[in-house]
């Protein structure tokens, strides 16, 4: 698994959740010294996001360049996942429990890889673990924030997801990315809602010149 997250926000052409071709890196992190009020605490985080069925927020994504964009996103676990840019950005990006497809508006055309490649699927997989297949490189436990990174077990020097939670109540609020080549995506969330019932089609790929009606509007 390759853990890179590229966008430009230069342009409308922005890729999210993708792999990429991997690169010499520095040696990875070592795993984070744990006590058991964090071990505990990091259960505590996957029941909450095991508990996540759907969920709809807005989101502001930025990255270390100054770049920006803003839009909608839709989730339904397992698998599931859509970002909806808002216009004149006509990016889309979803997860159908296989692939992650990619709508690049500049360049006309669609790419797709494999779910399991891409930093989406720990938030996307059924269970949420913290053991199996990651390694924690960071807890910070700061007020009522909680920072937590992960890297994968297979291929830990490919990337990290930092997942950043508020508590009292327990809610995802920010996840950066940063590559293996230490380019940083951050994912801000806001008008969190959950346990809605979702329409299937927000999940399937279909051609925007194809059919030109978004069905995230009939939500």
């Amino acid at each position: 698994m390759n853990w890179f997250w590229r966008i430009s926000c230069a342009s409308t052409a922005a890729m999210l959740l993708l792999a990429a071709p991997r690169s010499a890196s520095a040696a990875p992190p070592p795993p984070a010294t744990l006590s058991p009020q964090d071990t505990t605490e990091l259960q505590k985080i996957a029941v909450y996001l095991d508990g996540i069925h759907t969920m709809t927020a807005r989101f502001q994504q930025a990255t270390a360049g100054g770049g920006a964009a803003t839009g909608y996103v839709w989730l339904s676990r397992p698998g599931k996942m859509r970002f909806q840019y808002d216009p004149p950005n006509e990016l889309l990006l979803l997860a159908d429990a296989f692939y992650i497809y990619s709508w690049d508006p500049d360049l006309k055309q669609m790419s797709k890889v494999g779910l399991k490649s891409t930093p989406a699927w720990f938030l996307l997989r059924q269970p949420i673990s913290f053991t199996d297949g990651v390694v924690v490189t960071r807890f910070e436990h700061s007020g009522n924030t909680v920072r937590v990174t992960v890297v994968e077990t297979a291929e830990p020097d490919a990337g990290s997801l930092t997942m950043v939670f508020t508590e009292n109540p327990l809610v995802l609020r920010q996840w950066t990315v940063i590559d293996q080549r230490g380019r940083v995506t951050n994912v801000a969330l806001s008008e969190v809602q959950y346990g809605m019932t979702l329409d299937p089609k927000l999940f399937v790929y279909q051609d925007p010149y194809a059919r030109r009606q978004d069905p995230s509007r009939s939500q």
